[in-house]
């Protein structure tokens, strides 16, 4: 009888600035009924001997952003003894959101950002409201909504992030998600599995060292082909993606719609996207069987 693949879910410890993983238990359960040997680890747990899976699949390490070198690094240790996805070197590309300065450059419609690194001249609009965020954050984490009027404020949050030697994003804000919120496109294994939709996470007035409401009015959503359009081209611009051993089993591409009504990107959620699988329960089963492909190669 053929040995079951071990396949490990990688997670962080709970922590009280960390949602829970409500897909977690549902998608161990459906690998081990798939036939796997499957189990959730932390992904920084010293005692985790991660060469003795077949694959690791990185999910909900919601804490990797407060020390996003270390996480990479950890990720590039693990491909080197075992099967990591998403891979390494796309964990690394994608853990520094001046990935969207690429994606803009092959020509991916994305939401404008200039980025402010720690010794650079800060310069912020005056006449449009704007946003505020580092290269290196999940959940809101470190971000802000600003005024034009409220420039100190900013300039602060600013002064903050440096200090912390982190690489501050400066993007307007895009009105439009007010109306028509984010919307988020699931691919798993290729192909679109789902695709959601929720409101503004960034409220007028909330400070940003306050922890948010990460999916605001989540909702099931069929995406427009024009969305469709534009995550297919950010998913061909990610470098390598397609190489072998680099191929993604999974990906987020997370939309919002510009001042002229097009959908633009947000951002492309390669490492540890939240997949809504208890708002779409119906796709667990495709997750796992793409795991299991995965694990089988």
């Amino acid at each position: 009888m053929p040995r079951k693949p071990r396949v490990a879910l990688a997670t962080c410890r709970t922590a009280p600035q960390v949602n829970p993983d409500r897909d977690l238990p549902v998608l161990v359960e459906e690998l081990c009924r798939a036939g796997a040997e499957a189990s959730a680890r932390v992904w920084d747990d010293p005692a985790v001997d991660w060469a003795a899976f077949d694959l690791v699949v990185i999910r909900s390490t919601w804490d990797y952003s407060w020390r996003a070198a270390e996480f990479v690094a950890w990720a590039e240790k693990c491909g080197q003894v075992t099967r990591i996805v998403n891979p390494a070197a796309v964990v690394r590309w994608n853990t520094d959101k001046r990935y969207l300065g690429e994606l803009a450059a092959a020509g991916v419609p994305t939401v404008s950002t200039r980025y402010v690194a720690p010794g650079e001249p800060v310069e912020l609009p005056g006449d449009h409201e704007f946003v505020v965020k580092p290269t290196s954050g999940a959940g809101a984490r470190f971000a802000a909504r600003y005024l034009p009027g409220e420039l100190p404020a900013a300039r602060a949050q600013i002064a903050r992030m440096h200090a912390e030697g982190l690489t501050a994003m400066v993007q307007p804000y895009a009105r439009n998600i007010d109306v028509t919120g984010e919307r988020a496109l699931l691919y798993v294994g290729g192909g679109l599995l789902h695709a959601s939709r929720k409101g503004a996470v960034l409220t007028p007035g909330t400070p940003y060292d306050e922890r948010k409401v990460a999916h605001p009015g989540l909702e099931r959503w069929t995406p427009t082909e024009a969305e469709r359009g534009v995550a297919e081209r950010a998913l061909a611009a990610v470098p390598d993606a397609a190489s072998t051993g680099r191929e993604l089993l999974y990906a987020r591409v997370d939309l919002v719609d510009g001042d002229d009504g097009r959908p633009v990107v947000m951002e492309l959620e390669l490492v540890e996207p939240n997949f809504f699988l208890w708002l779409h329960p119906g796709s667990v089963r495709a997750v796992a069987a793409a795991v299991m492909a995965a694990a089988g190669r």
